[in-house]
């Protein structure tokens, strides 16, 4: 068995231990989220689930679903994006930290990372001195992943020769 399918087997069974079912077009909207290497559009889902799985699914129910999935802590939303990414911690069996995001600017690609709760409590009460009320601790943070750096740098050693 591959890991997509373990983690779907996962995604499966932390629903039901909540008294929810993921059901075939959820299914294959997780699969989607969990296939794609970076952070993607609720219509990006629905032309992947035509593509990839020969289904029709709607952009009123991608969004449905995207919704179950975030409730279910399976999904998250990059709000300064509007797109959405898989939770890294699928196949966790504990309750994480809030989710934070790397974005890479160059491939798009997503990193979920998890802050110390300390460092975070420590912004919040510099945000909370200026008066302003925190809706969510959700951070997106950009910039080049190492992956883009290493071959960018690999770019310009070559182009100095």
């Amino acid at each position: 068995m591959n890991q997509l399918n373990k983690n779907i087997e996962l995604a499966e069974k932390h629903c039901r231990e909540k008294g929810e079912r993921l059901t075939q077009k959820r299914k294959l909207v997780l699969l989607a989220l969990l296939n794609s290497q970076k952070a993607i559009y609720a219509y990006e889902l629905v032309k992947y689930c035509k593509q990839q799985f020969n289904e029709t699914v709607s952009a009123m129910s991608v969004y449905r679903i995207l919704d179950f999935l975030q409730r279910q802590g399976l999904a998250h939303k990059l709000c300064l994006a509007n797109k959405f990414v898989a939770c890294s911690h699928v196949v966790c069996r504990y309750k994480h930290q809030i989710s934070q995001f790397l974005i890479c600017d160059q491939c798009q690609g997503v990193e979920e990372i998890n802050v110390d709760p300390l460092a975070l409590e420590g912004l919040k009460t510099v945000i909370k001195k200026t008066g302003f009320h925190l809706s969510s601790p959700q951070l997106e943070i950009n910039g080049i992943c190492s992956k883009c750096f290493s071959t960018e740098n690999d770019t310009n050693k070559k182009t100095q020769i």
